[in-house]
């Protein structure tokens, strides 16, 4: 780590209040030691201070000027749900709305879960139960191979090498379960929850998710998939939402059982891989675009508890139930030539940055 010049408390706790939302009222907590939910239709939203964490405040700048650097729009640490850093840059601000790319995938799984839990869906249920016969171009003795938990995991079998979801690219690869391989078929899910809930897909996940957590934000047609967009608060709101494994206050959004299940291996395949949620820590990883099986963490400068929600450019919901945190990073790609990974090297160097301010 670099040795900085120490600033005095004072001026990094000015610089600190100053770098909160303009456009949201903030108060300091009452029970620091608590967790924390923001209110729903208040902007109020409760902070603790760098000092009173004993962060090295010598290392909040480098970390401002990496993020800058990175071509970030928005970074946010929560700790037990209070802010303790919120920064806006390139003209962003707490009321812009940004996509986020394949880390939206969580939601949607999140929102499979849920209607699970309803009685709506049975995730080993086959998907053209729901779908009917030919959702694929695959044999039909392989298509009823496919169930709601391969989508879940990557595991479908479908072939990856067009990302364009439509039933003639939706050809037989290998045998569900057998090949795990990232793939936006997992858009399907979508429609699965809309045909078991007789529903919208948003109107389901707004009522089920979005309203009671307080989110804003809305699905916008992408390229080749629905993608989410919202505000920075928002993507924190969710980060806190899987911080608790699915509790919000005192309520259960999502049961924690199926939570558990997101945030632990999926399958044997790739062991870093959840429930379209990534896992650090585990003994091998593979990433989007490959077959290749890297060994050791996914991430080896971040925690090994971390879970993460990861989309192209660099959409980052970071989980850290160790230390009861949650980081945000939103913005363009930290490398413009190469925006299109849900994984990145970008991780490893934020990460170094990060455990310079909280280490």
């Amino acid at each position: 780590m670099k040795s900085i010049t120490i600033f005095s408390v004072s001026v990094s706790l000015l610089l600190f209040l100053s770098s909160c939302s303009k456009d949201d009222a903030t108060v300091e907590p009452t029970s620091p030691e608590t967790m924390y939910f923001p209110p729903n239709t208040n902007p109020t939203w409760e902070t603790k201070s760098i000092s009173s964490l004993n962060w090295n405040q010598n290392a909040i700048q480098p970390l401002k000027d990496f993020l800058i650097q990175k071509n970030t729009k928005s970074f946010m640490i929560l700790v037990n749900g209070r802010i303790v850093m919120e920064e806006y840059f390139n003209g962003h601000t707490s009321t812009d709305t940004w996509q986020w790319n394949s880390a939206g995938k969580t939601l949607v799984g999140t929102t499979t879960g849920i209607a699970q839990q309803e009685g709506f869906l049975d995730y080993n249920t086959k998907v053209s139960h729901y779908l009917g016969e030919g959702w694929t171009n695959a044999p039909l003795a392989k298509e009823n191979l496919i169930n709601s938990k391969h989508l879940l995991t990557m595991t479908s079998g479908l072939n990856d090498q067009n990302q364009l979801v439509i039933p003639s690219n939706l050809t037989y690869l290998a045998d569900a379960g057998t090949r795990w391989s990232y793939h936006n078929v997992f858009q399907k899910l979508m429609d699965v929850v809309a045909e078991a809930s007789n529903q919208e897909f948003e109107t389901y996940f707004n009522a089920k998710i979005k309203n009671k957590i307080g989110m804003d934000g809305f699905w916008n047609n992408g390229v080749i998939f629905k993608i989410y967009h919202s505000n920075t608060r928002s993507m924190a709101r969710f980060g806190l939402l899987a911080l608790n494994k699915g509790k919000w206050n005192n309520e259960v959004v999502i049961n924690e059982t199926f939570f558990n299940e997101s945030i632990n291996s999926s399958q044997n395949i790739n062991p870093s891989y959840g429930y379209f949620w990534w896992l650090n820590g585990k003994t091998s990883s593979m990433i989007p675009g490959g077959q290749e099986v890297y060994p050791g963490s996914l991430v080896s400068n971040a925690p090994a508890d971390m879970y993460a929600a990861m989309g192209a450019s660099d959409q980052r919901i970071y989980v850290i139930p160790s230390k009861k945190m949650v980081v945000i990073r939103m913005g363009d790609a930290s490398d413009p030539s190469n925006p299109n990974f849900a994984v990145s090297g970008f991780d490893n160097e934020l990460w170094s940055k990060i455990n310079a301010v909280i280490n």
